[in-house]
């Protein structure tokens, strides 16, 4: 199956280090970042885990519940999660899924056969309270991900989603915003944006953050 953005993403049943999860039911009316692991006891994966569970309180203020996935099993997990928290000095404060039935890693197209037959490729997916997908990003097996720049997606994503406005290149939290060219009524800008905006083009228009 191929998810695309804006797809409403499938729900599933599968075992967990925090016991069995009905995905639609653990998230309720929270975002989620769902990220997959190319297999228990790896390196690159190990520091991954340890940095979001230091994040959990970036991600608790954003309303975002985390989880991730292996293909291995739950003992198998267990096992990591001690190492995890001993190698990075923190404690796992969410779960990961076991996928030994590629279940899960099927339904969201996590194995890439090109990269590898059998194990998970380093993926994430945000998704929003209506189970919508909202962005997906794919990582080499090599390479560990920038969770910094997942939480500013998530920014962006929030902010654009009550206000008519796109984040900009490098953009960050606070940082000056481009209003929507969608919207060309003086009196409707005016009303959106009694901060101002400079208009460097007709279609470029800069606004401080609406809700800063």
């Amino acid at each position: 199956m191929t998810l695309r953005l804006g797809d409403t993403v499938p729900n599933f049943t599968q075992a967990s280090t925090e016991g069995e999860i009905n995905f639609y039911n653990w998230s309720g009316d929270s975002w989620v970042v769902l990220f997959s692991h190319p297999a228990d006891f790896t390196p690159v994966c190990t520091t991954e885990l340890g940095m979001v569970a230091k994040l959990k309180g970036e991600f608790d203020k954003r309303g975002v519940k985390t989880i991730a996935l292996s293909v291995d099993d739950v003992d198998s997990h267990n096992g990591w999660v001690k190492d995890i928290e001993e190698t990075q000095q923190t404690t796992l404060n969410y779960p990961i899924l076991a996928d030994p039935d590629k279940k899960v890693s099927d339904l969201y197209d996590m194995i890439h056969p090109n990269a590898n037959n059998n194990l998970t490729v380093r993926s994430v997916f945000i998704i929003d309270p209506q189970k919508k997908l909202r962005l997906t990003i794919t990582y080499p097996a090599s390479t560990g991900r920038n969770f910094d720049e997942i939480l500013r997606v998530i920014d962006s994503l929030q902010l654009t989603d009550n206000h008519q406005v796109a984040t900009p290149v490098n953009w960050k939290d606070g940082d000056e915003c481009v209003i929507v060219p969608s919207i060309k009524d003086p009196a409707e800008l005016k009303e959106k944006f009694p901060k101002g905006y400079e208009e460097v083009k007709p279609y470029l228009r800069m606004t401080p953050q609406p809700n800063k």
